[in-house]
């Protein structure tokens, strides 16, 4: 089970890594070989999957979409701890409504994301 202080330090600290667009921030809360899964991976990068796989892949897909929305910014609304995850539930520059959910491993790393959009 995740400890609710552990789900809110980490939401306060991946919110605020991504509102400071510090890549390397924001890198150090995964595993080396995670793997992110959203829909915006094809529209930036063009992997029909959606999927990437590893900090090198993904931090440069990050830092695309970190050049191409120089106003990005992150409203928390709500964290929602369970077994071994954490669900983060923000609101993005766009006005849309996002679910992120982080998967960790035993070292409290992401290993796995998956992040869903209001349309």
């Amino acid at each position: 089970m995740i400890e609710r202080s552990f789900a809110e330090h980490f939401a306060a600290d991946w919110i605020e890594s991504w509102n400071a667009h510090d890549l390397e921030r924001i890198l150090s809360h995964y595993a080396d070989d995670f793997e992110m899964t959203t829909p915006r991976i094809v529209d930036v990068v063009g992997e029909a999957s959606g999927k990437l796989k590893g900090k090198e892949r993904v931090g440069a897909y990050w830092a695309k979409g970190l050049a191409l929305s120089p106003d990005l910014h992150f409203e928390l609304i709500s964290i929602l701890a369970g077994v071994g995850s954490v669900t983060l539930y923000y609101k993005n520059h766009r006005g849309q409504f996002v679910a992120e959910v982080f998967h960790f491993n035993a070292e409290g790393e992401v290993e796995q994301a998956f992040a869903h959009y209001t349309q």
